[in-house]
């Protein structure tokens, strides 16, 4: 179990970790996406229903 965890660091320190500025656009980037994506479902699942109350019962 040791080894595992010093190969886990070995392999930590390669890591090419972001700079602040690069997070900071990846986390907009991200968080856009899921403003984007949840309106569009919103949108389609209202037409749904619009169209499901046109037609009679």
């Amino acid at each position: 179990m040791f080894k595992f965890f010093k190969n886990v660091a070995r392999e930590m320190r390669k890591v090419s970790w972001p700079s602040g500025r690069e997070l900071y656009k990846y986390t907009i980037t991200v968080l856009g996406t899921v403003v984007f994506v949840a309106v569009f479902f919103a949108v389609v699942d209202l037409g749904i229903s619009q169209l499901l109350e046109l037609i009679p019962r």
